[in-house]
């Protein structure tokens, strides 16, 4: 059968090649020093407070997205298609302009200031939500619309109450929805990096990830460093096999798709609490983002330093992106039982030891600047490997499905059926994966922190930079124009998305 083009089946492999480049070195490197592997109380601190933290926002960002959902599914009113749209730009946003808006609306001297101490586990939950909220609001509301037209008309004829209608007919398509839902926010609170860093305010506020990143920059106490890579390799393997589990059975969505007309919460009582619920969320989304409009506005300049720094993160992001997507490529059209692992390898492994066992790995070249792009470059397109195998498996498996049997029997097969039947089907998709991949990349601070130096800047680095320099007017207006560039992508990305 004339299967669709696959590259060598090694590349499916690079990601997991490249991951244990760096623990394995790191790993021998801690015992050949006699560090061992330790587990102190401090590191046990470390994983309470990172499954506390992880769970809190799981739980804050769940609950109220719940009822939001349900709210925007069975209201109508102006402007609701943009308003759910607007619940869509804190995903494209780079964290580290997340946190500028944040700490410019709740910071001691923002529009909020005084009402609670921002950096710490509140501040933390703040910006955990402000992300994952939006997120898990767009992915109920998708369930939501599921439901049948039929369904919504049964239950009016019933006579079924406010509960009767949520537990017979929300709940089945909400309950696997929530599951997937909190067990995606879980896993990406677990692994938080720059909010923990940028908001954590001390030890008292310290995740694996970052408590991983201070053992290596600050003490280089290795066996802390393996113990703490040990027990986050752990977690993080035991979530995305969990992830993969749930996942794997999604809701099948009946053929009737047509928009279905609700005829619960009628009473004044429910219309208000729905209008009371959308308006919280909406101006919890909204403030930030405003914030660092106003205060990009406020001083939005382009000098020399924006420019280079602008200039370095396409450098970086090209050839990160096409990188992301020959490995995407490969890992989707090579579905075999090690895919899932080897696609979220890089959300397993910290990447603060990925990097260092990188170095130590190659600590006999002397490859300066070169050397340390190539591996932010890396690591940016494994850390951007979900997201590409995710918009190109769906198209794969659809052509493979719908063209194999042709193909064989026209004896088509190899770079001719490529570039005849496949890449005019897997164009968008492809555009998609390395536009996502693309902004992960241009919005990336992580890689930068632990492998950039001093004459490495990019813009999110720049904007740590100003930030922590108290140049919160510099800072704001590259944080605009970052803003800006990244929300444009992802737009164009999501629209070519829908047309695929």
């Amino acid at each position: 059968m004339a299967q669709i083009l696959r590259l060598p089946l090694v590349f499916s492999f690079i990601p997991a090649i490249a991951v244990l480049a760096g623990l394995v070195p790191m790993l021998i490197y801690a015992f050949e020093n006699g560090g061992g592997i330790s587990f102190d109380g401090y590191t046990w601190k470390v994983l309470r407070f990172t499954v506390l933290q992880a769970l809190l926002s799981t739980v804050l960002s769940i609950v109220p997205a719940g009822f939001v959902a349900r709210a925007l599914a069975r209201r109508g009113f102006p402007g609701r298609d943009a308003l759910v749209a607007l619940f869509a730009v804190p995903l494209s946003l780079p964290v580290i302009v997340a946190v500028l808006g944040v700490v410019q609306v709740f910071g001691t001297a923002g529009w909020f200031g005084g009402w609670f101490p921002l950096y710490g586990l509140t501040g933390i939950l703040i910006a955990h939500v402000f992300f994952n909220l939006p997120l898990a609001v767009r992915l109920l509301l998708e369930a939501l619309q599921t439901v049948p037209v039929e369904s919504h008309r049964l239950s009016a004829q019933l006579g079924f109450g406010e509960f009767d209608v949520f537990k017979c007919v929300d709940w089945p398509v909400l309950a696997p929805a929530i599951a997937r839902t909190a067990a995606l926010i879980f896993l990406l609170c677990a692994s938080s990096f720059v909010i923990v860093l940028t908001l954590g305010g001390g030890p008292q506020a310290t995740t694996l990830e970052v408590a991983i990143y201070q053992s290596l920059r600050l003490d280089f106490d290795v066996a802390r460093l393996v113990g703490l890579s040990l027990i986050q390799i752990v977690l993080s393997f035991v979530l995305v096999i969990a992830l993969g589990r749930i996942a794997a059975h999604p809701p099948v969505p009946h053929a009737m798709r047509l928009q279905a007309r609700r005829h619960d919460g009628n009473p004044a009582a429910w219309r208000a609490f729905d209008a009371l619920l959308i308006i919280a969320s909406a101006l919890f989304v909204f403030l930030p983002i405003a914030a660092v409009v106003v205060a990009g506005f406020a001083d939005l300049s382009f000098t020399a330093l924006t420019a280079q720094a602008l200039l370095t993160s396409v450098l970086i992001a090209v050839p990160s992106t096409i990188l992301s997507v020959v490995l995407s490529y490969s890992l989707a059209a090579h579905r075999h039982l090690l895919s899932p692992v080897m696609t979220y390898f890089a959300w397993i492994v910290p990447p603060a030891v990925i990097a260092t066992g990188w170095f130590l790995a190659i600590g006999g070249l002397n490859g300066g600047l070169v050397l340390a792009v190539a591996m932010i470059v890396t690591l940016n397109a494994l850390m951007a490997l979900p997201f590409g195998v995710t918009a190109l498996s769906p198209a794969i498996a659809r052509l493979s499905h719908d063209h194999d049997k042709l193909c064989a029997q026209l004896a088509i097969s190899g770079w001719t059926r490529f570039r005849v039947v496949d890449w005019p089907a897997l164009m968008r998709p492809m555009v998609q994966a390395g536009l996502m991949a693309f902004v992960l990349s241009l919005g990336d601070l992580t890689a930068v922190t632990l492998l950039g130096s001093q004459g490495l800047i990019t813009l999110p680095s720049l904007i740590s930079q100003q930030m922590g320099s108290y140049r919160g007017t510099d800072a704001g207006g590259t944080a605009l124009l970052l803003a800006a560039l990244c929300y444009s992508l992802t737009l164009v990305s999501q629209r070519i998305g829908a047309r695929a």
